[in-house]
């Protein structure tokens, strides 16, 4: 693990506290889990909502790059941006990190992290932060050896911001991406489980 004292990360998912541990999110993660292609988006007021977040904090990060809509940027005046479900996922993470005092350097480091990473990783990951470096620990034995060494001040369980992010879409519009039509209070993977079974069929 390298901490360069700026609060920026060095080093390589895989290198922890020891043998074994939590991990500092570093610029070397490569690995993507390929996830699906997204088929319903949401504008940036059902971000909003979801992520509870306002309009200008959305519109703000997406301009500054930190949080950009993977499913549709803004092409002028009179464009939507587009929202997936797992961009609301980490603009809710954002939030949490930046009530919570963490340098924006290393909330762009989370950021650029949980984008290489499918749903089902995010499902049993925890991110924890002291402040000066952003960690992320999947066991729970993972999350004890990082409070045990003092440096863990607090936690996100990024399965429960998922979960949150679901069941506020839930109540909320989507969009069809391919067609444009609008789907009101639907699950949001609802459309991914009924794409798999196509297939399956």
């Amino acid at each position: 693990m390298r901490n360069s004292g700026d609060g920026a990360v060095g080093g390589v998912l895989g290198r922890g506290l020891g043998e074994s541990g939590p991990y500092p999110l570093g610029e070397g993660t490569t690995e993507r889990s390929g996830r699906p292609e997204e088929t319903v988006g949401y504008r940036g007021p059902t971000a909003c909502a979801a992520a509870g977040i306002t309009y200008r904090q959305l519109d703000y990060w997406a301009r500054t790059g930190l949080v950009e809509p993977s499913v549709r940027p803004a092409y002028g005046s009179g464009t939507q941006r587009l929202y997936s479900f797992h961009d609301v996922v980490v603009l809710k993470i954002v939030k949490r990190f930046l009530d919570t005092g963490v340098a924006l350097q290393n909330i762009r480091a989370a950021v650029r992290h949980l984008r290489e990473r499918g749903c089902a990783d995010l499902e049993r990951m925890t991110l924890m932060s002291d402040g000066a470096t952003v960690y992320e620990c999947s066991s729970p034995d993972e999350v004890v050896d990082l409070l045990q060494g003092g440096q863990g001040v607090f936690g996100i369980a990024v399965g429960v911001v998922r979960r949150d992010v679901e069941a506020a879409l839930s109540q909320l519009h989507g969009e069809r991406v391919d067609t444009g039509e609008t789907l009101a209070g639907h699950h949001p993977l609802d459309e991914l489980a009924r794409r798999r079974q196509n297939r399956a069929g």
